[in-house]
């Protein structure tokens, strides 16, 4: 038997029948704040997002803070990172979350050797 994801209680196709005003009672405050207060460019991505969907395109966008709805389960987004876009697939899990805890804009730091005079023992050795 296959399992069924479930959200707060509701599968992912009750939570795409409902609007963004009834999904963002679901909601923590800190999210359902943000949604409430949501800007012209979060309505517009919501609005570019329901146009790529009909045409199975990837949305590409800056708007890091935006919260993800059921609606976007299983679009691509690239999402922008503060260098380059990065392509995230959205899952069910994602609901709730910010598209800018799936592109994280810092990488991991690779160190390798110590370069030139960097210490106190590379003073005595050659420079080549």
């Amino acid at each position: 038997m296959a399992r069924v994801y479930t959200w707060r209680g509701m599968t992912i196709e009750e939570l795409q029948k409902l609007d963004v005003a009834q999904f963002s009672k679901l909601l923590k405050s800190r999210q359902r704040r943000t949604i409430k207060r949501m800007g012209m460019d979060y309505k517009r991505l919501i609005a570019r997002v329901e146009a790529a969907r009909k045409k199975g395109k990837v949305v590409k966008t800056h708007i890091r803070e935006a919260i993800i709805l059921p609606s976007w389960v299983g679009m691509n987004f690239a999402i922008h990172n503060g260098k380059e876009f990065k392509q995230t697939e959205i899952r069910p899990e994602m609901l709730g979350h910010r598209l800018g805890e799936f592109a994280f804009s810092t990488k991991r730091v690779l160190h390798s050797a110590p370069g030139i005079r960097a210490t106190r023992g590379s003073k005595f050795l050659a420079v080549k």
